[in-house]
């Protein structure tokens, strides 16, 4: 039986507290954090108490979902020649990588990607892997699904076959492939890379029933271009209306409504907004991708409009993408990195008291209806504290950080905050 802990005078982001929460010069109050048998039993303001730890206004948010990453393509970029600039150059480098990879290869590597997440505090990891044949599986994808048992119960590991989208213009073989993917298990999802350059409204429309059919949610990479005419968001936001899916999408990247009409952007996220989907910005690898010509500044930043879907109460979440591969040659694992990028590049207000949540959500990729005011009650006690950070400037100073599981501290020192 696991010792009862309360944590003392945390400082917890205003998402995460009751809309009654007691504050003080128009701050809430700290807080007192419960934690018996692993779980959060309470979460009340804090009060003097000789047999807690004294956090001292350290900030703590919950354990972090990283909901796009690409695990497979990890720590490749060193071993490859010059990479030429943007989307379609970094994936010509890619395909080149991979007819060197082994099993034993992407385990290593992947696995070296999820180490780094457990030790940053992440708890829900969802990754991509490319599915380019439509006979047979990727290499990756049971090395996937192997790692998803290993890492039971420290870290959720979700699999997405990210399919490219022409293999679904034909019915029968977008069923086939969705049974595959449904096969593999409860943590995996179809996905489908869409954008101009293969668009087909009748492939997109395919992977969507046959989704529904197969009572799978969906995980695409969408219009991640700058390319104004680009309707993947738009189109699927209308396709699941019309066949009634009952999942949950999640659309990530979304970079071409950055360069839309306003009132087109505006209408695309309204449209979404009424539909099963949430939206996952991916900062960094957009920056580096998007506008890119080798020897000329960007203009353009690439990131989607996240102000305007968070203004429509669409689910939206930061995360990774890819790290130290031809996509990104930065990155660690850690998403508090990608909420550190979207601040600047996006201008975003409060990062730790209204963005945070965009890396804490993990019901946004789940089915059925996110609760308006989640809570950290009844929830398993996997904690991220601050000790460096505050509230003004994080996420800047955090990587000095405290990382409970279940209520146990698993990495950092929490030395100083025991009681004596």
């Amino acid at each position: 039986m696991r010792e009862p802990v309360l944590l003392n005078n945390l400082r917890l982001p205003r998402w995460l507290l009751a809309n009654d929460w007691p504050q003080q010069d128009g701050v809430p109050v700290l807080a007192s954090v419960a934690i018996e048998g692993g779980r959060v039993r309470s979460v009340q303001p804090a009060a003097p108490s000789p047999s807690a730890w004294d956090l001292g206004g350290r900030l703590a948010l919950p354990g972090f979902v990283d909901a796009h990453t690409h695990l497979d393509k990890a720590f490749t970029l060193p071993r490859m020649k010059a990479v030429q600039p943007g989307l379609l150059g970094a994936i010509d480098a890619m395909l080149a990588d991979r007819a060197h990879w082994t099993p034993e290869d992407v385990r290593e590597r992947a696995a070296r990607g999820l180490q780094w997440a457990w030790a940053c505090g992440t708890t829900h990891v969802r990754t991509h892997v490319d599915w380019w044949e439509p006979d047979s599986v990727p290499m990756a994808w049971p090395v996937m699904a192997e790692l998803a048992q290993d890492w039971a119960g420290k870290v959720r590991l979700e699999q997405v076959a990210l399919i490219k989208l022409p293999l679904f213009e034909d019915a029968a073989q977008a069923l086939r492939l969705a049974q595959q993917v449904k096969a593999t298990g409860p943590h995996a999802l179809l996905g489908g890379f869409v954008h101009s350059t293969n668009w087909s409204e009748n492939a997109l429309r395919n992977l969507l029933v046959a989704a529904q059919a197969c009572d799978l949610d969906i995980d695409l990479h969408v219009d991640e271009e700058l390319n104004a005419v680009a309707v993947g968001l738009q189109t699927t936001a209308r396709l699941l209306h019309e066949i009634g899916y009952e999942g949950r999408v999640v659309c990530g990247h979304i970079c071409a409504l950055a360069v839309q009409p306003e009132a087109q952007a505006l209408s695309t996220l309204d449209a979404v907004a009424r539909a099963p989907i949430t939206v996952v910005s991916l900062p960094a690898t957009n920056l580096l991708l998007q506008d890119a010509v080798t020897g000329r500044t960007p203009r353009l930043r690439g990131i989607t409009l996240v102000k305007e879907a968070q203004a429509r109460g669409i689910p939206l979440l930061f995360a990774s993408d890819n790290v130290q591969d031809p996509f990104c040659r930065l990155g660690s694992f850690d998403p508090v990195e990608a909420l550190g990028t979207a601040a600047l590049v996006a201008q975003l207000d409060a990062p730790f008291d209204t963005w945070s949540q965009a890396l804490c959500r993990a019901d946004w990729l789940r089915r059925g209806t996110a609760p308006a005011r989640p809570t950290l009650v009844g929830e398993r006690a996997d904690l991220v504290l601050f000790t460096d950070a505050d509230r003004h400037g994080w996420p800047s100073r955090s990587a000095k950080r405290v990382v409970l599981r279940d209520g146990h501290v698993t990495h950092g020192d929490a030395t100083p905050f025991l009681p004596t």
